[in-house]
């Protein structure tokens, strides 16, 4: 099986291009520096993005950890620069969210360590959502409950209301699991609400759940575009401005790029193109691009 992979030639490309990715992730000096988080005041939301994906919410009274990944090497690629928030650092985590099984938003590692910190700090363990299908992979870590969502489902905990919404990426831990779920997530609690997107490529979806939620803050990716098949499946910084646009959210915030080289653009270049995106379609005082650690009260 192997020798025949490499007799394919468009294997042997995207072998070499991957080699190319873990050698020069693996020169690269890791950066940055962590924080604690602010802690908000009832009836404010804060957001703290600790890196790639990885945020901590604070919404509706509710402590939550949106696809937690603290960490240092995901297999062979190198974190390149330090989580924003150490897991110390952190309050007693009430929910964790999961949008897909890819190992970059499912670390299992990391999901199993705020397990452990939530019950230290409060004695019980924190809930935990998840796409349909993803259960088997987190029913072992501890949580206290694991919450399967399927599109255009809700649960509700306490005073926060979380919405399952699609996306266009797919599920797949592995080659031969392609049943499971995927997709986004709108989190509502009080005045305040947040759309996280998880991985997607643009799609006509944006508006429906722009129309239906109404998010009020809207976490888009922007990296892992090059080589321009990827755009199959992730957005660029032109097709996250144009989804901003059709969610008609107030204020846009940047994540999935410059933590892991997960694709052939210079690190640096997402933000590059969002700024020149966003000065092109108006929406600049619009895009909030957080610094890792760094707490933003709504």
């Amino acid at each position: 099986m192997l020798k025949q992979a490499l007799q394919n030639p468009a294997l042997r490309k995207r072998a070499r291009q991957f080699g190319r990715l873990v050698r020069h992730s693996a020169v690269t000096a890791r950066i940055g520096e962590s924080h604690k988080p602010v802690l908000v005041s009832d009836g404010d939301m804060g957001l703290t993005f600790i890196g790639h994906a990885t945020f901590f919410l604070q919404v509706g009274g509710e402590n939550v950890i949106i696809d937690p990944n603290f960490a240092r090497w995901l297999f062979v690629l190198k974190r390149l620069r330090q989580p924003g928030v150490k897991i110390p650092d952190l309050p007693p985590v009430d929910l964790v969210l999961i949008t897909h099984a890819h190992f970059d938003h499912l670390h299992r590692p990391s999901l199993r360590a705020l397990v452990q910190h939530t019950k230290r700090h409060r004695g019980s363990a924190p809930t935990i959502v998840v796409p349909g299908q993803v259960f088997d992979l987190v029913s072992d870590l501890g949580f206290r409950d694991v919450v399967e969502l399927n599109w255009w489902s809700s649960y509700r905990h306490r005073d926060l209301t979380i919405t399952h919404v699609p996306s266009r990426h797919w599920g797949a831990r592995v080659l031969r699991d392609a049943h499971r779920g995927y997709g986004g997530y709108v989190l509502r609690g009080g005045k305040h609400s947040v759309y996280h997107a998880g991985d997607t490529a643009y799609f006509s979806g944006f508006r429906e759940i722009g129309m239906r939620l109404a998010p009020q803050v809207a976490l888009l990716p922007i990296g892992a575009y090059n080589p321009e098949t990827f755009r199959n499946v992730h957005t660029n910084p032109a097709d996250a401005t144009r989804a901003f646009l059709d969610l008609k959210s107030r204020w846009m915030v940047p994540m999935h790029y410059g933590t892991f080289r997960l694709s052939h653009e210079p690190i640096d270049e997402p933000l590059q193109l969002l700024e020149k995106e966003a000065l092109a379609a108006g929406i600049t005082e619009r895009v909030l691009v957080l610094d890792e650690g760094i707490t933003k009260i709504f």
